[in-house]
């Protein structure tokens, strides 16, 4: 299975730890990659994309829901959501006062 991490967090959170505990949650993040995954941080601006009933709007306005920036992503193959909330617990927005957003994709094998 596949599942989208979405990860909400700031620079305030992060500077909030200390460097062995930057250290320790960006380890993690190495953690994630070397099995394979993918992961990144991705820059504050955004551009939203809305096309309800043919009325295309585009903005530079976040769909954000918890009040903080959309500060990254990872794309993790794993057997349950538990085995992605064991790898994502210890990373920096996790840790950093952010929150990881968990979706799983569709198996379109599934849906036939």
């Amino acid at each position: 299975m596949k599942f989208l991490c979405l990860a909400y967090g700031d620079e305030a959170g992060w500077n909030e730890l200390n460097e062995s505990e930057k250290e320790e949650v960006l380890a993690q993040d190495k953690v994630i990659q070397e099995k394979g995954n993918l992961m990144s941080a991705v820059q504050p601006k955004v551009t939203t994309v809305r096309n309800w009933d043919k009325n295309l709007q585009v903005t530079e306005e976040s769909g954000e829901h918890n009040g903080l920036p959309l500060a990254g992503f990872s794309v993790i193959e794993a057997e349950s959501v538990e085995e992605v909330i064991d790898l994502v617990a210890d990373t920096p927005c996790a840790r950093a006062n952010g929150v990881i957003e968990i979706r799983r994709f569709w198996d379109t094998e599934e849906q036939q």
